[in-house]
C-alpha cells in the first residue's frame, strides 16, 4: 500500500490525484490489473470525473452545496454534518484499471480527492490488486 499526502486549502475542494496514482502503478511494476484508492477520512471522499476543463469541478462543488447546504439544521455536534453527507454521496474508493502499466481510464477522466471539511492534511491509500 502506497499513502500519499493531500493537502487543501478550502472547505470544499477536489484535488486531482491522478499523477499520484499512476506514479504509484509505475513504481509496484503492474503491468495489467487495478489500483484501488481508498480514503481514510469520515469528510472526505474521493471520485473520477472529468479532468478537462475545471468548472465541472467547481460546478461539482455548487451542487452538492445546493443538494447538501452547510446550514440544514444538523444534529451533528461538530457542526460538520454536510461533509459527512458529501463523502457519503461520493463514496470512500475507487477502482481504476491499468493496461500495460498505464491507468485505463476516459480521455477526459481524472481521479479526484474530494475535502468537504477542509482546509487539513490527509491522505489517500494506494493499493494494487
Amino acid at each position: 500500500m502506497v499513502k500519499i499526502p493531500v493537502s487543501t486549502s478550502q472547505r470544499t475542494q477536489f484535488v486531482d490525484i491522478t499523477g499520484s496514482i499512476q506514479k504509484a502503478a509505475s513504481e509496484s511494476g503492474i503491468t495489467d490489473g487495478f489500483m484501488t484508492v481508498f480514503v481514510p477520512h469520515t469528510t472526505a471522499g474521493i471520485t473520477i470525473n472529468e479532468n478537462a476543463d475545471p468548472h465541472v469541478m467547481s460546478d461539482m462543488a455548487l451542487a452538492l452545496e445546493r443538494m447538501v447546504p452547510w446550514d440544514a439544521g444538523y444534529a451533528h455536534s461538530e457542526g460538520n454534518s454536510a461533509a459527512h453527507v458529501r463523502a457519503s454521496l461520493l463514496g470512500s474508493s475507487v477502482r481504476v484499471p491499468v493496461k500495460s502499466g498505464k491507468l485505463a481510464l476516459g480521455t477526459w477522466q481524472g481521479v479526484y480527492f474530494c475535502e468537504f471539511d477542509g482546509p487539513r492534511r490527509r491522505e489517500a491509500w494506494i493499493i494494487e490488486n
